[in-house]
């Protein structure tokens, strides 16, 4: 999809190119091809500072995946939760796996039926917390199975991809401005 959608934009850009160069065409017409190209322009740089500037997670062959820092300082990763995407946050400093509410709910949990017995300490203060067990967390050809987690009770602003998780890879180094995951 995001390929056709740089196709299309090539197309329109250089087409604007083209019957500007040519000297045809109404003052209406080259206006309204101007206006197309600096739309498509803004929605570009809006994808582009969506993905904070840089490139997504790479996947590689072997069990490798290189996830450049973000914007933020922050390095973020895509996983697929029971079939669904959930974006994280990796962070060294969460011991577990912490999925904020509407992620759970993304993964087909309903956050209202859980039993929040656990609590824990986070930058916001103490908040309660529900153990679950993920059937299924995929990252590229990486899969786990039955992996443990805690949905967190008050509010949170995405996921955090914590220690226990990290611990199943071989390798978790910094490479410059790339987090190195390998199994």
């Amino acid at each position: 999809m995001q390929l056709a959608y740089y196709v299309v934009l090539l197309i329109v850009i250089g087409g604007a190119l083209i019957f500007e160069l040519s000297g045809r065409g109404g003052k209406a017409l080259r206006q309204l091809v101007l206006w197309i190209v600096i739309f498509a322009g803004v929605a570009l740089a809006a994808e582009w500072w969506d993905n904070g500037g840089m490139s997504q997670q790479q996947v590689l062959q072997g069990g490798r995946i290189e996830i450049p820092v973000g914007r933020d300082g922050h390095f973020h990763l895509d996983a697929q939760v029971n079939g669904q995407t959930v974006r994280f946050m990796v962070d060294t400093g969460a011991s577990t796996i912490a999925l904020g509410r509407e992620d759970a709910r993304k993964a087909g949990i309903d956050p209202d039926d859980l039993a929040y017995i656990g609590t824990a300490m986070t930058a916001n203060g103490r908040v309660q917390t529900a153990p679950i067990t993920l059937d299924e967390m995929a990252i590229g050809e990486i899969t786990d199975h039955n992996v443990r987690a805690w949905v967190i009770g008050g509010d949170m602003d995405g996921s955090l991809l914590g220690m226990s998780y990290l611990r199943t890879f071989a390798r978790v180094s910094f490479e410059g401005d790339l987090l190195v995951l390998e199994r």
